[in-house]
């Protein structure tokens, strides 16, 4: 991934009304105080990504009865990965934090600056939720009930396959998915059945490690084995996901054998690549400062 330079933000808070936010069922007082962050990265999702980030804000999880500024929703910060579009207008009219890259270095180098910033800004969740709109921000809530259960997982994803998916997945990526599902479920000796879902939660000791090493090629595959390397537990909830609603996938259906192919064969190199250990704290280097909303640094897909 390139350098980046970071100037530190001046963060702005966007309260939602108490009338407009979203009240989710009761949650145990050791989750509300917890900071949560949403990384939104985004490639030309004008027409889109301002109603995810609007829908990311509406999820205020408060025990019922308690005022909407007793218990933080998640903050949001959307990667505009070299759009040429309206993306970054659309989401700082929505009250997000925006990270430029000035040009596209795909969705691997998008989330992981999204990482970096959890990381430098003291963030104890980060959820990854896409910007063209086929994450339902409805799971939030559950996800995150299901990272703090016992503290039986450090990454929850977001399954579509457990049960109905909620759109009709095209079959040679249905296909794929089943064989990375295999695979990884051998290697990591759990059962996975969504290795290509990008609807993901990870705890600080996830944040901590995706901000110093994250795949960049296949980032969703990958990133499962990088998790069992450094024996952090995985957990799936069931969700249901929309067809995507403006833009393109990165990966369209003539290229989907071309892309198995090359996802296999970054599984098996990636069992023998060198892993940098996470860092409990961010050092004092510029690619972990914060980010001013909007500007540039040198230096986003189905599902």
């Amino acid at each position: 991934m390139a350098s980046h330079e970071y100037a530190r933000p001046n963060l702005t808070r966007h309260p939602l009304p108490v009338d407009d936010a979203q009240t989710c069922s009761p949650m145990s007082t050791d989750i509300s105080p917890l900071r949560k962050l949403a990384i939104v990265p985004a490639l030309n999702e004008a027409g889109m990504v301002g109603r995810v980030v609007r829908d990311i804000k509406n999820i205020n999880c408060r025990p019922a009865g308690a005022a909407s500024g007793d218990v933080p929703g998640f903050d949001v910060v959307v990667v505009d990965d070299g759009s040429t579009d309206g993306t970054v207008a659309e989401a700082e009219a929505q009250g997000a934090q925006v990270i430029r890259h000035p040009f596209n270095i795909g969705i691997g180098g998008a989330v992981q600056s999204g990482y970096k910033y959890a990381l430098a800004h003291g963030y104890d969740v980060a959820v990854q939720v896409d910007g063209d709109g086929q994450h339902k921000t409805e799971y939030l809530p559950e996800m995150l009930r299901a990272l703090h259960t016992e503290g039986a997982a450090d990454m929850v994803t977001g399954s579509r396959f457990l049960e109905d998916p909620g759109y009709k997945v095209p079959v040679g990526r249905r296909l794929g998915n089943l064989i990375f599902a295999v695979v990884l479920s051998g290697l990591v000796r759990r059962r996975i059945t969504d290795p290509t879902s990008g609807f993901r939660m990870t705890n600080r000791r996830g944040i901590e490690l995706f901000a110093r090493d994250y795949p960049h090629d296949y980032p969703e595959v990958e990133a499962i084995l990088m998790l069992h390397h450094h024996r952090l537990r995985i957990h799936e909830v069931p969700v249901r996901m929309n067809a995507r609603g403006f833009g393109r996938s990165s990966i369209d259906y003539p290229r989907s054998a071309f892309y198995m192919a090359k996802v296999l064969l970054a599984i098996f190199v990636g069992l023998f690549r060198r892993r940098p250990t996470p860092m409990d704290r961010p050092r004092a280097a510029p690619e972990l400062d914060g980010v001013t909303p909007g500007a540039s640094t040198s230096g986003a897909r189905e599902g």
